[in-house]
């Protein structure tokens, strides 16, 4: 745009969204549209030249300020709305971004105006203000003073900081701006002017760049070496860190500043008058104009990058269009430049190592798989950038840094300066070798030490459009190049020859060779790759839509290209693999793909499935393993796996199932090998199995066939229960070989957990016995009883199993039947016994005598568990146990007298007494089975008695009465032997016999009693009231009641209490006759009968009952030998008519020798059956016969154990007890 000379273009503002631009040109506004640069409409409002114009942040308004005093606002429809004045002419107006305040700035004063408010609020200056910037937040208002002074001031007006230049009003502030980041690290611009002769400062991080949290490093003057940047604390006052000041005076310095006032580093000396001062591109640069007649780039930290463009005068004004790369340069003359600034990529790359510049000054290296970056600050605008290896070579306007990193670790990014090369270069590539830098210019290539010294040099014959090194010993390089004419080229450092690889009609943009160098790949300008063999020439293949390409470092055949938004790998002559991918192929290494897109660089994961995949399908095994190793998925080595092995290659297939870890496989794969070395050729069979192990079952199967060996395909099936394809498999084959298929298939049912199909199987398989070993464990009744009548009855495994199966599960019925059916009659009473249904088991030994013993015994065992003896002594008699039978009662007496039993001891002793008297009918036991009969009949009388006296000592309250204690006592007392009997006590009894003995007034004998209790071992809860009763009885008379003194009813004799004879008469020496409950004398005499009658016959006399003839009898007294016999005889002479157990029988023996009453024929004839009680024992004892001379009084005998008692005492008790209290039977049995 070309204005008149006179129109100076003071000030230049740009509408917010950027479509149109305002200019202050003379004393009008000219509004242009950016678009195409056409005049909208001029303004014409003031009366004086404009100075300066600044539109609102929300694009509604835009004010100007003039030379008339006067500042007018103007609406976006470029109407003005309002018009104020000052004393002064403006010189500056700015609008706050946020409140959209306008400051108006003139030579005297300042004024704030927002549309709220109805007035301008003025300010006085010292100085005139030349300039003003707000702060991005709005709350700071910074003003330029002609004075070299600046004056920031909040929303108000009030001076908060004031900023004293040294120059004064030599150094007039012409131009100020604040960095429109809110993201600028003001401490790097602090470490740069800290070291301004610092050549190369490097910082190492993360590349996690937050200004606000890094600290600032302090560096060596010469720059070569760095420290890691370390975090440090945050400072509370984030304004400070948030705006920082452009400052440009006509001191010819650029300088900045902290909201606090600080200085941020040293002055930049600029040698030309700044007129004005802009950020670009989001505060990363500035623009600047003045003196120079040129608008020139520098970096945010004052470092000047290059000249925008040249203009003809000063440049009065310059400004970025918003949110774009242009910039608008207005001049004294009137001419307005737009200018578009592109920032070009420098970068450099090898292998995982990249350079790239950033900020234009600063260079950062990046590991492209750590992803650990390095920056280097040069504070020089960097040209070009080269790395190889562990060199990096930087050129800077004046100079050529060189640097190496501090180790050999491929890891390691730390760099340090090794050479400088202080000499200005001009060329279009850099490259950098071990101790070489190689300049490229145009078509010529020179070759210099790192001491800048040239030591060669090449011209090519057309334009070097690429140059990459290509590896080779330090010194000795290789360099590939690509020329404009499609010539490619080797050439090596040291050697002044260049080798022509190829020749190619069209021009080279990318060169990259294999890593075998065999192969070289070329995009041509035609976006064509194309690939060669660099030994014969010949293109192998070519490629369309590319931009660039690369080999891939580990793979020989493998290569990527990108172009038209797509990444395509290539393998071997295959076809193209293509994926979405943004940018340019740098690099291929392994799996990772190096990708260049826009300024930046990064690795991407590229799994390699599809070549290899592609290697796969043509039975490539070993190249597909190689393309596998560079980086594929799990499930990619699985199939490679997979695939090996069905193409037998074992060595391929066993690496691949190592990378997945599959054992399985791998056990399988050794197997074969092991077969292999064993001499087994058979690929069929190995490919079987593989087979198998991958689920292909119906393809082994045919293998195993075709191979011969029916017998694995048979077992395979089992194994994996697939039954019903191995019937399939052996069609209408051997009978046995399917139920063998049958048998395994229900062990397999019955494995799991599927026993009625099992049990089916194995029926159907004529496997009974498992079958019948499952029903029983589940407890199947009915399926038992089906399978046990299905057997044949000569199966007699199966069915005994089944009977012990149904015996088990409570079945004793169908059990009996399985027995019956196999005949086994033994298992059959054994199953009865163990029932306990005895009524069976009795009718089968009944018809079977032989099993007699297996039914008894048990049964009175039965029986005696169940206290039933009586019974299990018949049972015992029964099977012919007879020492069983003893041995039960004799322990189960000893455990009654232990217990103090004595009742149940005395039952148990009766029991044992008739036990014997049935096994005396023995002969050869009879002598020793009949002492034994005796014996325990006596003790059983003894501890019959005894009982009562036990429970009088130890119960509170006694049942019997004190005559009976009285009677028993001196019953037991009379009748105990010399050795007392276990579990009797003596005390006991004479304590019972004092108690009762002075109860009922025998006080001789209770003192009798007392005497004696003195000479045995009394317990101590005895002791007291026996002291007591010794003590008290004696103030009783010393003798018996009368009433007390038993009677002879044979002799008729008074008997002393105390018999020494025991229970005898004293005179007659007849036994008494005791009743078994209350133990008086019965009235009763045993008589015997004469020789030669039987006891047949004495029965059947006495129960004649006829009338007595008048007789006379007389006793005639015989002595024999043995024995002294009262008869009575009967005389033909004879008149007495009495009976003759009236008679009178006391006499004076001469011996002390019993003399038993014997009868004759005649007598018994006289008697009354109702007098005669007859103890009927079995043999081989005789029978007992006894005359009640009381008739009258009813005495009454169990027919069991023979016992008298009163009849109505042994009414009372059967009563009571319901059985005979002494030998329990009951009163309902029938007699013996």
């Amino acid at each position: 745009l070309n204005l008149p000379i006179s129109w100076n273009i003071n000030d230049i503002a740009f509408k917010p969204d950027g479509t149109q631009l305002i200019l202050a040109a003379g004393d009008r506004l000219l509004v242009y549209d950016t678009s195409d640069g056409t005049l909208l409409q001029p303004l014409k409002g003031h009366k004086d030249t404009v100075y300066c114009v600044a539109y609102a942040k929300d694009g509604k308004r835009f004010a100007s300020g003039s030379a008339d005093k006067s500042v007018i606002i103007w609406t976006s429809k470029l109407e003005g709305i309002l018009k104020y004045t000052h004393n002064d002419s403006i010189q500056c107006v700015s609008y706050n971004p946020v409140t959209h305040q306008l400051a108006s700035c003139s030579s005297s004063d300042f004024g704030l105006w927002s549309p709220e408010q109805k007035s301008v609020s003025k300010d006085k200056s010292s100085s005139k203000i030349i300039c003003c910037s707000w702060t991005n937040d709005g709350q700071y208002l910074a003003l330029g003073l002609f004075s070299g002074i600046i004056s920031i001031r909040n929303k108000n007006g009030e001076e908060k900081v004031k900023i004293e230049r040294p120059g004064g009003s030599l150094s007039p502030i012409w131009s100020i701006c604040w960095n429109p980041s809110r993201q600028c690290n003001f401490e790097q611009l602090l470490t740069v002017y800290n070291n301004n002769d610092a050549e190369g400062v490097i910082v190492n991080t993360n590349f996690q760049e937050i200004p606000s949290t890094l600290k600032s490093a302090v560096y060596s003057s010469q720059g070569s070496e760095a420290e890691e940047e370390e975090p440090k604390e945050q400072d509370d006052n984030l304004e400070e860190h948030n705006d920082i000041l452009a400052v440009a005076d006509w001191g010819q310095k650029l300088s900045f500043y902290q909201l606090s006032g600080k200085q941020i580093g040293k002055d930049r000396v600029l040698n030309f008058d700044p007129c004005c001062i802009s950020y670009f591109s989001k505060g990363e640069y500035i623009l600047l104009g003045g003196s120079d007649k040129q608008a020139s780039l520098f970096t945010k930290d004052g470092v000047r990058l290059g000249t925008v463009g040249e203009q003809n005068s000063w440049v009065w004004t310059c400004r970025v269009k918003p949110d774009s790369n242009y910039v608008v340069v207005g001049c004294q003359d009137g001419t307005i430049s737009f200018y578009q600034l592109i920032f070009s990529t420098v970068h450099g790359l090898y292998k995982d190592r990249y350079a790239y510049r950033d900020s234009m000054t600063d260079v950062i290296v990046q590991h492209l798989i750590t992803e650990q970056k390095v920056r280097i600050k040069c504070k020089e605008l960097v040209k070009k950038i080269a790395i190889y290896r562990n060199r990096l070579a930087i050129q800077l306007p004046e100079k050529i840094l060189i640097y190496e990193l501090y180790s050999e670790d491929s890891s390691d990014m730390h760099y340090r300066v090794k050479e400088r090369i202080v000499k200005k270069f001009e060329c279009n590539l850099l490259v950098v070798c071990a101790s070489h830098i190689i300049l490229c210019q145009e078509k010529r290539l020179q070759c210099l030490s790192f001491s800048g010294v040239k030591e060669r040099e090449w011209q090519m014959e057309s334009l070097i459009r690429y140059i990459k090194v290509i590896g080779g010993p330090p010194g000795r390089e290789g360099l590939l190049v690509g020329l404009k004419n499609g010539q490619i080229l080797k050439i090596f450092v040291d050697n002044l020859f260049a080798i022509v690889l190829l020749k190619q009609a069209t021009a080279v943009r990318c060169l990259d060779m294999s890593a075998s160098r065999k192969k070289l790949a070329v995009v041509d300008e035609n976006d064509t790759c194309l690939v060669y063999d660099i030994h014969t020439k010949e293109l192998l293949f070519q490629e369309p839509n590319a931009n660039s390409v690369a080999w891939n470092t580990q793979c020989e055949d493998m290569l990527c290209f990108s172009g038209g938004g797509y990444l395509n790998i290539k393998a071997s002559t295959f076809p193209v693999h293509r994926q979405k991918l943004q940018g340019f192929v740098v690099g291929y290494n392994g799996s990772k793909i190096f990708c260049l897109h826009v300024f930046s660089i990064s690795a991407v994961e590229v799994p390699q499935s599809a070549p290899m995949y592609q290697y796969l399908d043509r039975k490539m095994f070993k190249e597909a393993y190689q393309i596998a190793c560079l980086g594929v998925t799990d499930t990619d080595w699985r199939e490679l796996a997979m695939e090996a092995l069905e193409g037998l290659d074992f060595e391929t297939a066993k690496k691949a199932f190592i990378r997945v870890q599959d054992l399985r496989y791998l056990e399988l794969i050794s197997s074969i090998e092991e077969r292999k070395k064993r001499g087994e050729t058979n690929n069929d069979l190995f490919l079987a199995d593989v087979f198998s192990y991958q689920g292909k079952f119906h393809e082994a199967a045919k293998l195993y066939k075709r191979s011969g060996h029916e017998n694995l395909a048979l077992e395979m099936y089992t194994d994996l229960r697939m039954f019903e394809c191995a019937k399939d498999f052996l069609g209408s084959g051997d009978p046995k070989e399917t139920k063998m298929l049958i048998t395994k298939q229900a062990d397999w049912a019955r494995n799991i957990k599927e026993p009625k199909a099992a049990v089916e199987m194995y029926i159907s398989a004529g496997e009974h016995v498992k079958a019948i070993e499952i029903c029983g464990d589940h407890g199947w009744v009915d399926t038992l009883i089906d399978i046990a009548r299905k057997l044949d009855k000569a199966e007699r495994e199966p069915l005994l199993l089944c009977a012990t199966y149904l015996k088990k599960l409570d079945s004793p019925g169908y059990a009996a039947e399985t027995y019956l059916k196999m005949g086994d009659l033994k298992s059959l009473v054994q199953l009865h016994v163990e029932t306990q249904c005895w009524d069976e088991a009795f009718a089968l030994g009944e018809k079977h005598p032989e099993f007699k013993d297996d039914i008894y015994v048990p049964y009175a065992q039965w029986l005696a568990e169940n206290d039933r003896f009586e019974e299990a002594q018949q049972a015992f008699h029964k099977a012919g146990r007879q020492r069983e039978a003893v041995q039960v009662l004799e322990q189960l007496t000893d455990n009654a007298v232990a217990e103090s039993r004595f009742n149940d001891a005395a039952y148990y002793y009766w029991m044992l007494s008739m036990q014997c008297l049935d096994i005396a009918q023995d002969p050869a036991q009879k002598d020793v089975m009949l002492g034994k009969f005796h014996h325990f009949q006596r003790l059983a009388e003894l501890y019959h008695g005894y009982h009562a006296i036990h429970r009088h000592t130890e119960d509170p309250f006694s049942v019997h009465g004190p005559e009976t204690l009285f009677n028993i006592s001196r019953f037991l007392l009379h009748s105990l032997p010399k050795d007392t009997p276990s579990g009797i006590s003596k005390v006991k009894i004479l304590f019972t016999l004092a108690k009762q003995s002075k109860a009922l007034g025998a006080y001789r004998l209770a003192r009798h009693a007392y005497d004696k209790l003195r000479g045995l071992y009394i317990p101590a809860r005895f002791q007291k009231s026996i002291e007591l009763g010794t003590l008290t009885i004696r103030a009783k008379p010393f003798h018996d009641s009368e009433e007390l003194v038993p009677l002879c009813y044979r002799c008729s004799t008074n008997n002393p209490l105390l018999n020494n004879l025991g229970n005898v008469c004293i005179n007659c020496r007849q036994p008494f006759i005791f009743s078994a409950s209350s133990y008086d004398v019965l009235h009763l005499v045993e008589f015997c009968l004469e020789e030669g009658i039987t006891d047949e016959e004495a029965i059947s006399l006495i129960d004649l009952e006829a009338p007595r003839p008048k007789r006379e009898d007389r006793q005639q007294e015989t002595v024999n030998n043995s024995s002294q016999i009262l008869q009575l005889v009967e005389t033909k002479d004879s008149m007495g008519d009495e009976d003759p157990f009236t008679a009178k029988l006391s006499f004076e023996q001469g011996g002390s020798e019993f003399v038993p009453v014997v009868v004759s024929r005649l007598v018994l004839r006289s008697m009354s059956r109702r007098d005669v009680i007859i103890k009927r024992w079995p043999p081989p004892l005789r029978w007992q016969y006894f005359r009640s001379l009381l008739p009258d009084a009813s005495i009454t005998m169990c027919p069991s154990c023979f016992q008298m008692f009163h009849s109505e005492d042994y009414e009372l008790l059967v009563l009571q007890h319901g059985c005979c209290p002494y030998c329990r039977r009951r009163k309902d049995d029938p007699g013996p």
